[in-house]
């Protein structure tokens, strides 16, 4: 039985408000507990027993990896995934709602893009579908997925790999940002790699003729890695960091050093041919300083397949839903933090909305309408990578950005932690919790959507039948996880 447009969005804000502080404490919660990639036991248990509360049968440690789980919701009907995340970033602690730089922890991490509440808007979004179909006597099961370490781990493409999203219908997620829109433009295929090299210590000075420098394989590593930047497609990226150079003292040849490579491409083919003429540079490296190498994937994602049938639904209910109000306290503060924003921040920001739109933004920060409805691009400057791109393989998959931020705020910054428990930032939240819970709901009482969804996934070339991991055939999980 379809039931009323108006209806269903007036019960999903109804289930929603309702439970706000429930929501807003467990956000709080996972922020004050920032936890980098595959660490995050509290910020895991805090969401899974809030799940296992709402009523939802809860698997822990799934696909072998401790923080991930699966709460689910319902038998029959078509099976529809929610994505959560919950892990922070190294380095971005970060003391609330002040506008200025102020670490809460020396090297501390923190949430700086906002997965305290994306996992919450996520979790808001499921516990909203379950109550609505149980309200409404309707089919259908809803999964929330627990998924840690989006940030570098990628446990997503391991959670694929492990069968998780087998069977399913369809998934929506959503990211934090400082529009409201559809998050469906390009991602880049990545491989994360770290490589290392080992050779002989010895004196510096003394006899240096003895030793043979695993530092100096990395530093030429590096050289020939920025050698091949001008022999690669446009839109690839190739990035580093060195994580060990061997030691602290200039007279000791180092007999081992560390580099951590990112290798970025628009199309997952394209980042593996990249990544193999990589590991030639590496061998290479070790070759001329008469070192040994290895290398070992830290994480991987595809690309992210767009899916227009869904992104049309949800952008629909993005426009029937009534969007946040701020007050004028919440627009103060977010013009205090607009002004510790440089020229560049704010001139990128202006690129994406156009001159006009930015200036009246500039006083008043905080958006409140949805962008238009635009297909996605193929490839745009300054794309990013996210493991929501091996899911959008294996199933058809939509998300959405809502403004949780000031607008001009970039992803990774102080500015992003700082906002993370703002009242501004958490109707954004469970704004977006909101379009997605009534989007499951349309397409649970039109199954032809779902029906034409999986056809453009499958015209796009993409499905389970033609998705290829950018994981090695034996590696099943995370280098840091296995023993």
């Amino acid at each position: 039985m379809k039931t009323d447009e108006n209806q269903v969005t007036s019960q999903i804000e109804a289930i929603i408000e309702e439970k706000r502080e429930a929501f807003f404490k467990v956000s709080d919660q996972i922020w004050h507990t920032p936890e980098i990639r595959f660490e995050e036991e509290k910020s895991a248990a805090y969401s899974s027993d809030f799940m296992e509360q709402q009523g939802f049968q809860v698997e822990r440690s799934v696909a072998g990896i401790p923080t991930a789980f699966v709460a689910s919701f319902g038998n029959s009907g078509p099976v529809i995934a929610i994505l959560g995340e919950y892990d922070a970033l190294p380095g971005l602690s970060q003391k609330a709602g002040v506008t200025e730089y102020i670490p809460v922890e020396t090297n501390g991490a923190g949430h700086g893009c906002g997965h305290n509440l994306l996992g919450v808007g996520a979790m808001a979004a499921a516990v909203a579908v379950k109550e609505y179909l149980e309200n409404n006597n309707l089919e259908g099961t809803i999964r929330y997925y627990g998924c840690p370490a989006e940030e570098s781990g990628y446990a997503k493409t391991y959670m694929v790999k492990a069968g998780l999203f087998d069977g399913v219908a369809a998934s929506f997620s959503w990211h934090p940002h400082y529009t409201n829109g559809l998050f469906h433009g390009p991602s880049l295929a990545v491989i994360h790699s770290t490589f290392t090299f080992k050779g002989i210590s010895s004196h510096a000075a003394a006899s240096p003729e003895l030793g043979r420098s695993a530092l100096d394989a990395v530093e030429l590593m590096n050289v020939g890695a920025n050698y091949m930047r001008e022999h690669m497609i446009d839109e690839a990226r190739v990035h580093y960091a060195i994580t060990n150079s061997g030691g602290m003292s200039p007279n000791v040849v180092q007999k081992e050093a560390e580099v951590s490579y990112f290798v970025r491409a628009p199309h997952a083919d394209q980042a593996r041919a990249l990544f193999k003429r990589l590991i030639k540079i590496a061998e290479g490296a070790a070759l001329m300083t008469e070192t040994s190498m290895e290398h070992r994937i830290e994480g991987v994602c595809s690309n992210l397949v767009q899916n227009a049938t869904l992104d049309k639904m949800l952008h629909k209910n993005m426009k029937a839903l009534e969007r946040p109000h701020f007050t004028e306290e919440e627009l103060e503060l977010s013009k205090k933090y607009y002004n510790t924003l440089n020229e560049d921040d704010i001139a990128f920001a202006a690129s994406l909305v156009g001159k006009d739109k930015a200036k009246a933004l500039a006083a008043r920060p905080l958006i409140h309408e949805v962008d238009a409805y635009r297909e996605a691009q193929e490839y745009v400057k300054g794309s990013g990578s996210t493991d929501v791109g091996a899911v959008s393989w294996v199933t058809p998959t939509a998300q959405l950005m809502a403004a949780t931020w000031t607008f001009g705020t970039p992803f990774h910054t102080w500015q992003v932690v700082s906002q993370g428990k703002t009242s501004y930032a958490k109707k954004g939240m469970l704004y977006a919790g909101k379009a997605i819970a009534s989007t499951i709901i349309d397409v649970l009482q039109n199954p032809e959507v779902l029906e034409d969804a999986a056809k453009e996934l499958r015209a796009r070339e993409a499905g389970p039948e033609n998705y290829v991991s950018l994981l090695p055939e034996d590696q099943d999980l995370p280098s840091m996880l296995r023993k």
